[in-house]
C-alpha cells in the first residue's frame, strides 16, 4: 500500500519530512477493523510529531483525522459491518475508563500507532464510529478530530448560556467550535481572535459577533477564552480579556518557542486574579467524539475544506505552517 511515511524527525520549515512509501497491508489484529482509507484530515499536531514536541515512534505513518470502509475484521470484531464507512481520531486505544484520554494506556493514531496517510490502517473497533450521511468523506475527517476536540475544549470552558466566548485562532477546530458554539450557547455573544483579515472576515461570514487581532480588545469581558494556536502570546492576551471566574482552555498539543518570552508579561493583578483559570485540553475520550457526530449531524455542523491527494502531504503540512489556510486541509486517497 502507498503511505507517507515520518521516518526520522524533521527541522521547523524542512519541505519534505514525509516520504511516500509502498508498506504492506497491514491485518486486523483480534478485536480490530481494517479501514481501506478514503480521506484523512492534515492537523497541527503533525507538525508537533515531525518536529519532534510531541515525539512519535519512528518510523510512522502519520494522520488521525481518517475516514475509510470497513474492508477487513479480526478475529472477535463484530461492530462494524464489511464495507461500514466509519471514523477514527486522536485516540486509537486506551484502557475504556471515562478518563481514558489520561490513561497511561492511551495510544494515539499517527503517533503510536499507523494513521491514516495511506491506503489501509488498523484501529480496535470500539475507537471507529460510524459518519453521519450527510457529510463527504472529505467533510467528515476534521470532525474527527478538530471538531470532536473543539466540543471537549467547549465542555471544559464550563461556560453557561448567556456568557460571551472567545475563540483565540481560527483555523479547522475554531471554524467548527463557532457553529457548535452558536448552537449550545444560542444567547452567548462568540469573539474570534485571528492575526489576518482574511480569517477574521472568514469568522464573521460563519457568524461571530466580532472579529479582530489577537492584542484587541473583545467588546466585553469573557467567560471562557479557546486557544487553538501554537504560540504564547494568545495565552498572555487571552487571560487579560478573561471575566473574574473566566477561565481559558488551551486546546493545543504542544506550544512552541518562537515568542516564550511572551510569558515575561504576565501581571499577576491583571492577568490572574479574580480566579481567572486555565485549562489544558489531553487528547480526547471515545465517548468526546460520538457524542460530537452525533450533534453535528443534528445541527448540520459546516465543514470548510481544501483537498489535496495523499502523495501531496508535505504541501498540505506546508500550507498549514504559513498559516494559509481557511478551515481545514484534507488528504484525498482514492
Amino acid at each position: 500500500m502507498r503511505a507517507m511515511v515520518l521516518k526520522r524527525l524533521a527541522q521547523r520549515g524542512e519541505s519534505h519530512p514525509l516520504e511516500l512509501m509502498d508498506l504492506p497491508v497491514p491485518e486486523p489484529k483480534r478485536d480490530e477493523v481494517r479501514l481501506r482509507v478514503t480521506a484523512c484530515g492534515v492537523c497541527h499536531t503533525e507538525l508537533d510529531e515531525i518536529e519532534g514536541r510531541t515525539e512519535p515512534r519512528l518510523p510512522i505513518v502519520l494522520g488521525h483525522e481518517v475516514v475509510g470502509f470497513v474492508d477487513a475484521v479480526g478475529l472477535g470484531a463484530s461492530l462494524h459491518a464489511l464495507g461500514a464507512r466509519v471514523g477514527v481520531g486522536w485516540i486509537h486505544s486506551s484502557d475504556g475508563t471515562e478518563k481514558e484520554n489520561l490513561s497511561t494506556d492511551f495510544r494515539a493514531t499517527g503517533r503510536d500507532e499507523n494513521g491514516g496517510y495511506a491506503e489501509f490502517m488498523t484501529v480496535p473497533e470500539r475507537y471507529a464510529y460510524p459518519i453521519p450521511n450527510i457529510y463527504s468523506d472529505v467533510e467528515a475527517a476534521p470532525l474527527l478530530c478538530a471538531g470532536a476536540i473543539g466540543y471537549r475544549a467547549l465542555k471544559l470552558t464550563e461556560l453557561r448560556d448567556g456568557q460571551p466566548l472567545g475563540l483565540t485562532g481560527f483555523g479547522g477546530s475554531g471554524h467548527i467550535c463557532l457553529q457548535l458554539a452558536r448552537s449550545l450557547f444560542p444567547n452567548s455573544n462568540v469573539y474570534v481572535f485571528a492575526r489576518d483579515e482574511m480569517t477574521r472576515a472568514f469568522a464573521r461570514k460563519l457568524g461571530a459577533d466580532w472579529a479582530g487581532d489577537t492584542s484587541d480588545r473583545a467588546p466585553e469581558p469573557l467567560g471562557g477564552i479557546i486557544d487553538t494556536t501554537p504560540a504564547w502570546r494568545p495565552i498572555v492576551e487571552a487571560m487579560s480579556q478573561l471575566a473574574p471566574g473566566g477561565r481559558l482552555v488551551v486546546n493545543a498539543i504542544r506550544k512552541e518557542d518562537d515568542d516564550k518570552d511572551e510569558l515575561l508579561r504576565l501581571d499577576y493583578a491583571r492577568h490572574l486574579w479574580l480566579e481567572k483559570e486555565i485549562e489544558s485540553v489531553a487528547n480526547i475520550t471515545s465517548c468526546d467524539i460520538a457524542e460530537f457526530l452525533r450533534l453535528a449531524e443534528n445541527i448540520q455542523i459546516r465543514v470548510e475544506t481544501t483537498s489535496y491527494p495523499l502523495e501531496r502531504a508535505n504541501d498540505a503540512l506546508a500550507t498549514l505552517r504559513s498559516g494559509n489556510v481557511r478551515g481545514a486541509s484534507v488528504l484525498v486517497v482514492p
